[in-house]
């Protein structure tokens, strides 16, 4: 490195001393020492300060990000910059917690100060960041107009979200709080609990720069920029001189920095902006990262009310999976209808929304309801509306049982179509459930979850001994299994993949395989031995495996070729059935993979996301996204065409758990419809009330209307009419 400037500068490393630097992360900082020369123009440096006055245009006013922004600006041009008002004298912009307790609002006057050699141009930048309204939206500010539901408030005591797993549910409200490590009260020497505080901030630090990256890698940059909120609160000299005294009264770092944080959560908790309220969850999540690197023992999770609905911002699946059997519901001011939280409470029957927005967050009752398939949380019903609800869950409990007995039965449509109902699941735990659930058999285990949240892939006999006890659990039935699918919306934080600008188009799927083949390889060789370990006396093996995100007749060939390879360095004679995934337009209008694969499995999700080019991940067009679509059906139909005769066709996307789309997918010819267990029984029973034929005569028409909401519409007429007219028969 060459700098052609004044002296003056230095190098900061950013690592501490032996700590491991991931491929990407930044070694150094550049910037101006603290007795830098005049030519050198330190920010402290006399007669270069500017002043100027906006009138603050965010519709939020400063909350974390934008001051975080701010912050970000002050480093970039080597300033100070600092904030004042009527009623506040100057906060530096260093300050996170400063500025936000500072409560500017929309239509606040601020006066801005800059001091340094690029003072101007950083006003400019500020004046700006503040006088423009907030138009980048997301968890924080959230896009109430754009949602096909509100993800607020629409009446008082109702907050509405996106549906992701159905169901009906009344119970009392619990607002998820993480449990704070256990760390010893008092501490060594003053300058021994600093250096120890300082190392657990700066790794904590170091583990956010990493969550940013891989936001940003993924594109969503609303989540890298409430990471880089957080950073900036580890960085608040506030904060840090805060917890430095308690250190000075005795206390041990990780005690000092809880008290540091519970008086600042405090403060920010008596603000009358419920947006600066609503931050409290995220210092109460910075205040465990830190205290967790002087836990003396694991913090214990205070037990959950029988039946409760939970509140939280998000959650990780493993967090989910620890209170799953606990809980009643489950809504979530953040988070997705395709994440894999909302896939998890939908294999367990778990009422679940989604997008709810940041109000969530304050939502108390002791009695309230979630009707998640309308998208709807009621924190305070009343009494008639409770007494009518209970009715309600009594009607659906009589239909589950009577669902229930029959789930393990075939599932024959009434003109004698017999069609296959598999189960998709992330776990060998899930696999019981299927089976008890009277799944057919296994059509998607999504492989991916084995290598999520954790800081290196499973070993090939990790993984073998997953698949061989989800194989096992299934009991002969079939098990398709797919090839790990990371990239877009899901990232391994060990794995550096190639920065793209849209990740849903990037290395993902199938893709990853040219740039991580020694991953491929122990996968397969882990599927090729548990497949050999379950394969019945007679027959072939009843495991199977699946590619995803293949776009054409070579990629396939490609996996095929080496999946032989495999099998022949492990001396396996009988492979596997090996079947693509169509979830790319390519694939489904290439004839050839038909013949090229065993199966062929439709992942109507990415499907409808590539035909339609529509982000799944968007809230704003969760509504649009509908495999009804004349498009997407007519992609599928030219799929199973191809295929007749070759291959059987599948469906393992979300649609197949829709009973409207189920209908007319087994209509178009589809073999088997692979759902989250808990709906197994639920589309059995509606496929054995279904005349497929009399849905096919509909098919021309369905194929040629103008939107997916037409389709619905007279799918969904037919097919009560169609209803009618057997219990009229049956009563006959």
């Amino acid at each position: 490195m060459i700098l052609t400037a004044p002296v003056g500068w230095a190098l900061e490393l950013l690592p501490a001393p032996g700590d491991i630097v991931r491929q990407g992360e930044p070694l150094f900082r550049l910037a101006l020492s603290e007795e830098a020369p005049p030519g050198a123009a330190p920010s402290s440096t006399p007669g270069q300060t500017s002043t100027r006055t906006v009138t603050v245009a965010l519709e939020h006013g400063l909350h974390a990000r934008p001051a975080a922004r701010l912050r970000r600006i002050a480093s970039q041009h080597q300033v100070t910059l600092t904030l004042a008002t009527d009623d506040h004298p100057p906060i530096d912009s260093a300050s996170l917690s400063g500025l936000l307790n500072m409560g500017i609002l929309c239509g606040t006057d601020v006066t801005l100060t800059a001091a340094g050699y690029q003072a101007s141009t950083a006003l400019d930048a500020a004046v700006h960041l503040l006088g423009q309204p907030d138009t980048t939206l997301g968890p924080e500010a959230p896009a109430e107009a754009d949602h096909a539901v509100s993800a607020d408030t629409t009446a008082a005591g109702q907050y509405t979200g996106l549906p992701a797993s159905p169901g009906l549910i009344i119970g009392p409200l619990v607002t998820l709080s993480p449990a704070l490590p256990n760390v010893p009260e008092r501490g060594d020497t003053p300058d021994r609990e600093r250096a120890a505080l300082d190392k657990a901030i700066r790794q904590a630090r170091d583990s956010l720069a990493r969550a940013m990256t891989t936001a940003s890698q993924a594109g969503r940059q609303e989540e890298a920029d409430v990471f880089e909120a957080h950073r900036a609160w580890l960085d608040d000299p506030t904060l840090l001189a805060a917890a430095h005294r308690h250190i000075d009264d005795g206390f041990g770092g990780g005690e000092a920095w809880r008290r540091a944080l519970d008086a600042e959560a405090a403060t920010l908790a008596a603000s009358l902006n419920p947006l600066l309220a609503a931050r409290v969850n995220d210092l109460r999540d910075l205040q465990q990262q830190v205290m967790q690197h002087f836990a003396t023992s694991a913090p214990s999770q205070a037990p959950l009310p029988p039946g409760a609905i939970l509140i939280s911002h998000d959650m990780t699946p493993s967090a989910f999976a620890a209170i799953a059997q606990s809980l009643g519901g489950l809504c979530l001011a953040a988070g997705g209808t395709t994440s894999h939280v909302a896939i998890m409470a939908r294999a367990r029957g778990l009422p679940c929304i989604v997008a709810c927005g940041e109000a969530l967050l304050q939502a108390r009752g002791e009695r309230a309801c979630l009707d998640a398939e309308a998208g709807i949380l009621e924190s305070t019903p009343t009494p008639e509306r409770l007494e009518a609800l209970e009715r309600q869950l009594s009607a659906q409990q009589d239909a589950r049982e009577r669902i229930a007995r029959h789930a393990h039965q075939p599932a024959t449509t009434r003109d004698g179509h017999t069609v296959q109902v598999a189960a998709n699941i992330g776990s060998a735990e899930e696999a019981a459930l299927a089976a008890a659930h009277g799944a057919d058999g296994i059509g998607l285990f999504r492989s991916e979850l084995l290598f999520l949240e954790r800081d290196a892939a499973p070993s090939a006999p990790e993984q073998q001994t997953v698949y061989t006890t989800v194989v096992q659990a299934m009991e002969g039935a079939p098990v398709i299994i797919r090839t790990l699918d990371i990239g877009a919306d899901k990232q391994l934080p060990y794995l550096t993949l190639p920065e793209t600008p849209n990740p849903a188009l990037g290395i993902r799927g199938v893709r990853l395989w040219a740039h991580e083949p020694e991953l491929l390889d122990q996968q397969l060789d882990a599927l090729l031995l548990a497949a050999r370990d379950t394969r019945p006396p007679h027959g072939p093996p009843t495991l199977r495996i699946m590619v995803p995100m293949i776009s054409d007749v070579a990629e396939f060939m490609t996996i095929k070729t080496r999946l032989a390879e495999r099998a022949g360095a492990l001396e396996i004679d009988a492979l596997p059935e090996l079947g693509a995934m169509i979830e790319v337009p390519s694939a489904a209008l290439s004839p050839g993979l038909a013949r090229a694969a065993d199966f062929l499995s439709i992942g109507t999700n990415d499907l409808a996301q590539y035909t339609l080019a529509m982000d799944r991940e968007s809230p704003a067009l969760a509504a649009r996204m509908d495999v009804l679509h004349p498009a997407v059906l007519r992609l599928i139909k030219l799929c199973i065409e191809g295929a007749h005769g070759h291959c059987p066709v599948g469906v393992c996307g979300a649609s197949a758990s829709d009973p409207l789309a189920a209908a007319v997918l087994v209509a178009l010819g589809i073999d088997e419809l692979s759902v989250e267990p808990a709906r197994i029984g639920t589309i059995k029973d509606g496929l054995r009330q279904l005349n497929v034929s009399g849905l096919a005569a509909l098919l021309p028409d369905l194929l040629t209307m103008d939107s997916a909401e037409a389709v619905r519409q007279t799918v969904s007429a037919h097919l009560a009419t169609t209803k009618t007219t057997s219990s009229r028969e049956g009563l006959e």
